[in-house]
């Protein structure tokens, strides 16, 4: 049981990661969807240019604990799950790059498209 909630743990946390890049492209379908992802947005910057800690990595180290598992490493969650296996090995910065462009590609045309439509005040 313990062992599955880690498993979740990485699922949030994946889901986390796909929906950095890709959230503001499903408000130009459902625009009041903006209202998660700009947190959302906001934390990734947080956790990549502040250093904060990320809540799901610590979650997850405390799962494993519990269960009896091997912690994380050092280097956290990316490291262990998605470095190598989303895009190449040692190019996490890159690839936080690309994300974070793509947010910004998504709101600039929601922007674009409320203004389009009259929304825009």
């Amino acid at each position: 049981m313990r062992s599955a909630a880690v498993g979740l743990t990485v699922g949030a946390h994946l889901a986390y990661l796909a929906y950095l890049p890709s959230g503001g492209f499903l408000a130009l379908r459902w625009p009041r969807s903006i209202a998660v992802h700009i947190p959302v947005v906001l934390w990734g910057i947080g956790v990549v240019v502040f250093e904060l800690p990320c809540p799901l990595t610590e979650l997850e180290q405390r799962l494993r604990a519990r269960a009896g598992l091997d912690l994380l490493p050092e280097s956290g969650f990316i490291d262990r799950y998605v470095d190598g296996r989303f895009y190449p090995s040692n190019r996490t910065g890159a690839a936080q790059a690309l994300a974070f462009c793509a947010a910004a590609v998504s709101w600039v045309m929601l922007a674009w498209q409320r203004q389009r439509r009259g929304y825009a005040q």
